[in-house]
């Protein structure tokens, strides 16, 4: 009972992200001789997996897989934790993850950079679909029939850069099909810019969306706006083949 109980408690520091031996024993108040134990015999089942040698650990596929088999949103947040860790590590920006809600998207979690200046946190709140990335990733892979009766229900502007007519928002899903990911430029709240791209189940259909945002001031680079866009076509692939139980080979 003891060991399974640290073992927990080494899982539960490693949720919040990758971290060293050294860190773990700290917030798990063990000797460091004992966690690196734990965590070797941990990452023997794939609970946890080492992302260099003698670097940081992280939460492990294995975990990641019986986690997503969950199949609810809870599920869902704990398999996208590694994904958005590894999104704010390339992109140094707050990374999330999405639901769709009715005429809404969902924001269930995000995870944030270490920066003096952040966006508020959006976990938690519901932004109506055509004016950001993730509701228009949504709104891109849904039947027509679907879409029509969004357009019917009304698209609303929350700033002057909101997009608002029908016929410019499906071409602009045709592009997000044709792409991969989508940015939105202080459509939905002033000085925030947001690039979001989809994720599906096992059937092909989507179930979510991974975003990643910033303050407009410096997000994005615009060196590095398809780079960021393939980033998280890279991301959401990998989540949607953990969820749906796929192991995807590394290049």
């Amino acid at each position: 009972m003891q060991s399974i109980s640290r073992a927990f408690a080494v899982l539960r520091a490693l949720a919040v992200g990758p971290q060293g031996v050294t860190e773990v024993a700290d917030q798990v108040e063990l000797p460091k001789s004992t966690v690196a134990r734990l965590l070797t015999s941990l990452e023997a089942v794939g609970a946890v997996a080492q992302e260099d040698t003698g670097g940081d650990y992280r939460i492990g596929q294995g975990l990641i897989d019986i986690v997503g088999a969950a199949g609810d949103e809870r599920g869902l947040v704990a398999a996208a934790r590694p994904h958005l860790h590894d999104l704010v590590n390339q992109v140094a920006e707050t990374a999330g993850v999405s639901v769709r809600v009715d005429r809404t998207v969902y924001y269930l979690d995000q995870v944030e950079p270490e920066s003096e200046v952040l966006v508020r946190s959006w976990t938690g709140e519901y932004c109506p679909m055509h004016l950001v990335p993730s509701g228009l990733v949504w709104l891109a892979h849904v039947s027509q029939d679907s879409l029509a009766e969004y357009v019917a229900g009304g698209l609303e502007a929350t700033t002057s850069n909101s997009v608002t007519d029908p016929t410019e928002l499906e071409v602009r899903l045709a592009q997000i099909r044709s792409a991969g990911y989508v940015w939105v430029y202080e459509e939905f709240a002033p000085g925030i810019n947001s690039a979001a791209a989809p994720v599906f189940d096992a059937d092909g259909e989507i179930i979510a969306a991974l975003h990643v945002h910033g303050p407009a001031y410096r997000f994005p680079d615009p060196n590095r706006t398809h780079d960021i866009g393939l980033a998280l076509i890279e991301s959401a692939a990998n989540l949607s083949d953990h969820l749906s139980g796929r192991a995807r080979a590394r290049p």
